[in-house]
């Protein structure tokens, strides 16, 4: 049996490591599955390094994780234990992840993607992602300001970056329900160029995974069917004119065909 402090430490590096790749991410949640005999110190390790000074990229990287964890758990068991105590920390998590205070407000649409996600593995219900969200709306980035996600942001030169760097990234919400606000920490300008990347590595394995084409054809036919449109009045009339069209490209083919070797037949004639 494993060592219940070198498992725990084990862990807490492999988070604290995190980055953009697929890989990374799914080791992690194959060891916390390896050692779910622990599973309540391997949880206790994800609040920790959610809740402890790290930076916003890495609490993002942690809740991307949290995604991988909870659909490998799933594929083991809907009831899983890592699953149930997500369930009941996922508020905990949300807070941690996108403070208040505003200084995980880029992180506001990293959550709304990951809780979508569990919503659609049915992890959490349509009713706990709606409040969610609606808590999420005063903690998110302002219009005027940059976000880390942003095509603006992205294509930024340096003198661009730096003025992102000292700008105010959203307003906390006082508990008392008062209208106060404050500016968050400063981003610094490597922790802003390495979110571009691995926000850039994630839209990658995004695109991949959409082009993907599943081994069985019939799942393939049956989503086009789903996409496709009622068929209407319109689309008859369409696809009558197309048939007359096509018929009448044939004829007029099929025609100069027919006279073509006449002629060549005529001109080889005059030759002799």
């Amino acid at each position: 049996m494993a060592d219940p402090f070198e498992v725990r430490m084990r862990f807490s590096g492999q988070l604290q490591h995190l980055n953009a790749s697929v890989m990374s991410a799914q080791k992690a949640a194959q060891y916390a599955l390896k050692n779910k005999d622990m599973s309540e110190d391997l949880h206790s390790c994800i609040l920790e390094q959610l809740e402890k000074n790290n930076s916003m990229n890495t609490r993002a990287n942690i809740m991307y994780f949290i995604e991988h964890l909870l659909e490998l758990a799933c594929k083991e068991n809907k009831s899983n234990v890592y699953v149930r105590m997500m369930q009941r920390d996922i508020i905990r998590v949300v807070d941690a992840v996108c403070p208040e205070d505003g200084s995980g407000a880029a992180n506001v649409k990293v959550v709304r993607k990951v809780l979508q996600g569990l919503n659609t593995m049915g992890v959490l219900s349509d009713q706990t992602i709606v409040e969610i969200n609606e808590c999420l709306k005063d903690r998110n980035v302002s219009h005027g300001d940059f976000t880390l996600e942003s095509p603006a942001l992205k294509a930024a030169t340096p003198s661009l970056n730096a003025e992102v760097n000292g700008a105010t990234l959203g307003q906390s919400r006082n508990r008392n329900s008062t209208s106060a606000t404050a500016a968050p920490p400063r981003l610094e300008k490597r922790q802003i160029e390495q979110r571009i990347e691995e926000d850039r590595e994630r839209h990658k394995k995004r695109r991949e995974n959409i082009w993907a084409v599943p081994r069985d054809p019939q799942v393939e036919m049956w989503k086009f069917f789903d996409d496709t449109s009622d068929l209407g009045e319109d689309d008859h009339i369409l696809g009558r004119e197309e048939r007359a069209e096509c018929r009448k490209v044939f004829n007029e083919n099929l025609c100069s065909h027919m006279k073509s070797p006449r002629k060549e037949a005529t001109n080889g004639h005059s030759a002799h």
